[in-house]
This record gives C-alpha cells, sequence and structure tokens, in this order.
C-alpha cells in the first residue's frame, strides 16, 4: 500500500476502491436498505479531534516531527476541511511550516527526503484548501511544475511502452506505484490540471495498467491473471501487490488500491461508459465493506477509509448498491465507523500498525478527511 515513510505520512502505499454495476442483472430486483442505525454527530467527532491536535502540533508548527512534511500537510488540509480557516493559529502555524520546507526546486519537502513526490502533493493540497484569496498562487504553480518533472516518461529515459509511463514514485528515480500515483493526480488536480492535460492522460496510462483487467489499455504480463476489475500497487519494475500473489503470479487486488484506482479513473475523464470505470466498480460492490481493507484486513484501514470517502465522493452517488441488492447510505456507514473507532481522546489509532498508522496525528488526519466528505450539511 504505500509505504508512507512516516513523513510522507502516507507511506500510504495504500489505498481504495469502488465499484457498482453488477446490479443492471438485479435491475428488477427488490433493493434492500442498509441504512446506520443511528447517525453519529460528525460536528462533535470533529471537535473532538480538533483538540486533540491542537495539543499535539509541535511549536515549530508540525506535527509529529518537523521533517514530515506528509504529516503535517495532511493534518493541515483536515483542519481546513473541518471548518477551520487559514487565519486560524493552530492551521496558520501548519500552513508556515509547509512553507518553510518550499524548496528553490519548486517542491515542498524535507532536506534530503525521499517522498518529494507524496510530500509536495499533500502540500499543494493544503495550500488549495488554504487559496480563497489566491495567495499561494504562485507556489501551487512552481509545485505543479516540480511535480510534473518527477512524473516516470521520457524525461526518466522510457518509452510510452514501459509499465512505468505516467505513474509517480516517491520521488528519487524511485518505480512508480498506484498510491504515489493518486497521489500526483489529485495534486494536479487541486492546481487546477485539466482532466485532458498531456500529464493526466500520462497518469491514466499507468493506472490503466494497475487495473486487473484485459483490456487494449492494459499490456501488462498480469493483465489477464486474475482479470477481476480491481488494482494493486504497481506493474513497474516487475510488479507487486500488498495483498501478495496468485500461484501463477497474479497480483491480487485490494481495495485502497482499487479506490484509488477509479478515483483516478474519474478524474481523467472517464465514466461508466468505459469498461475500466465499470470493471473496478463491480470489483467494489463484491467486495464492498467498511469492516476491513478488503485484500489486507486491517493494515492500511484508515487510508482506506480516507480514500473510500474521496472515490465515492467523485463517483457522485448518494447510495451505493453492492452484489447482494443492498443499498448503502455510505455517507451514514463510514460516519458511524468512525465513531465507532475514535478514541476517548479523540484521536484514532490502527493496532495494525503498518503504513505509520500507529501514528495518531497521521490517523486522525485520515479521518477528518474521510468525515469532511461524509458532512451533509
Amino acid at each position: 500500500m504505500f509505504r508512507l515513510t512516516l513523513i510522507t505520512l502516507l507511506g500510504f502505499s495504500v489505498a481504495v476502491a469502488a465499484d457498482e454495476s453488477q446490479s443492471s442483472a438485479k435491475a428488477g430486483a427488490a433493493v434492500q436498505s442498509n441504512d446506520a442505525n443511528a447517525s453519529p454527530d460528525i460536528a462533535s467527532m470533529q471537535k473532538k479531534a480538533l483538540q486533540f491536535l491542537r495539543v499535539t502540533q509541535g511549536p515549530d508548527g508540525s506535527w509529529t516531527k518537523n521533517d514530515f512534511v506528509g504529516v503535517t500537510g495532511l493534518v493541515t488540509t483536515s483542519l481546513l476541511r473541518s471548518g477551520l480557516t487559514a487565519d486560524d493559529p493552530m492551521v496558520e502555524a501548519g500552513l508556515a511550516n509547509l512553507m518553510s520546507h518550499v524548496k528553490s526546486d519548486g517542491g515542498i519537502y524535507a532536506t534530503g527526503s525521499l517522498h518529494r513526490n507524496y510530500e509536495t502533493c499533500i502540500a499543494i493540497m493544503a495550500f488549495a484548501e488554504a487559496n480563497e484569496d489566491g495567495h499561494y498562487d504562485g507556489q501551487i504553480k512552481k509545485a505543479e511544475q516540480f511535480l510534473r518533472g518527477l512524473q516516470w516518461d521520457q524525461g526518466e529515459g522510457i518509452e510510452s511502452s514501459d509499465p512505468s509511463w505516467g505513474g509517480g514514485g516517491y520521488g528519487s528515480h524511485q518505480r512508480p506505484d498506484m498510491s504515489n500515483t493518486q497521489f500526483l493526480m489529485e495534486a494536479l488536480k487541486e492546481a487546477g490540471v485539466k482532466s485532458d492535460d498531456p500529464a493526466m492522460q500520462k497518469i491514466l496510462v499507468f493506472v490503466s495498467r494497475s487495473q486487473n483487467l484485459e483490456t487494449s489499455h492494459n499490456d501488462t504480463k498480469f493483465a489477464g491473471k486474475i482479470n477481476d476489475g480491481g488494482f494493486y500497487y504497481t506493474p513497474a519494475a516487475g510488479g507487486e501487490s500488498k495483498a501478495g500473489v496468485t500461484d501463477d503470479g497474479g497480483l491480487r487486488s485490494y481495495a485502497s488500491m482499487t479506490y484509488a484506482g477509479l478515483k483516478s479513473l474519474i478524474y481523467a475523464g472517464l465514466d461508466d461508459g468505459d469498461v475500466r470505470v465499470k470493471a473496478a466498480k463491480e470489483w467494489i460492490q463484491k467486495n464492498y465493506t467498511l469492516k476491513e481493507n478488503p485484500g489486507v484486513g486491517q493494515q492500511g484501514l484508515f487510508y482506506y477509509f480516507h480514500t473510500f470517502a474521496k472515490t465515492m465522493t467523485a463517483v457522485g452517488d448518494e447510495e451505493f448498491v453492492d452484489d447482494k441488492g443492498v443499498r448503502h447510505e455510505w455517507k451514514a456507514e463510514l460516519a458511524q465507523r468512525l465513531s465507532e473507532l475514535q478514541r476517548p481522546n479523540g484521536s484514532w489509532i490502527n493496532p495494525a500498525d503498518r503504513w505509520y498508522e500507529g501514528d495518531p496525528n497521521l490517523v486522525s488526519a485520515y479521518c477528518l478527511m474521510a468525515l469532511s466528505y461524509c458532512d451533509t450539511e
């Protein structure tokens, strides 16, 4: 999943999936409802988490550690999406800390960092959330150009036939992966880059090759081995899935990357008429749950929740029907699940501490981000 090396916060690797239309075959069947029994108080959950993060912020404006730019960027973004403004002292300090990591090449990362893509992407998201007055326009544009330079293409000496083509990696000539790539696409989108931009369409090539789906868009050796429509970590450099491999070398699909893949397909301008979108939604229909991160269990659970929320928002439906015909009010279900997992001090943490989900600052940021997409008010 991600491999967030902490500072990247997201070492995420991680990620999310979505699905929908196996229900065309069930179109005439009665649809059951799976409404959350009680609507959790999202505002109260947010308030408790904000109080926790005020206490854990460092004197330099960072969270967890000064050179953990990814964590500070995610927390700052989550605060802004939770209703705080850029002039709130906590947010202001977080933004100032991010600015202190701006480099002359336009990137926003800790000195010596091996996670320049993650960190710069996350910082762009934070600045975009705080940019109502255009204050960060210049920095966002410079960071966008920096990210374009990191994308795997002819600049890395590869051809478009290479499985690495179009993807985003950690930023130091490390192979691209779906986690870095979904953040790259989201950051470019937040920077105002359109879906038909060459950079976005290059990303689409990489994303399509990271899907377990045999199509004209996927010529990798893995395409037809599983062929279930889900996504895995990377087809590059021999391929890898955090969910493991099949006996014949297939790379198993898992939820966080499938949601990341579906969201990326949508951001690239595809819709339900495209077989890649349809197949991803069908995988999600078969594997819909908030009890775990399907494919890897409790690992990366909160990265999954955060990606799930963003992807379902991109899909655009208030309800999601699984392959059994059950209609899910996903916002209420996700909010309820997060309510169950919130600790008394307002934070969240994952006992399955992989990809830095043992860090309550990181995990609480994931949860606040997820809740921001559940709040219908």
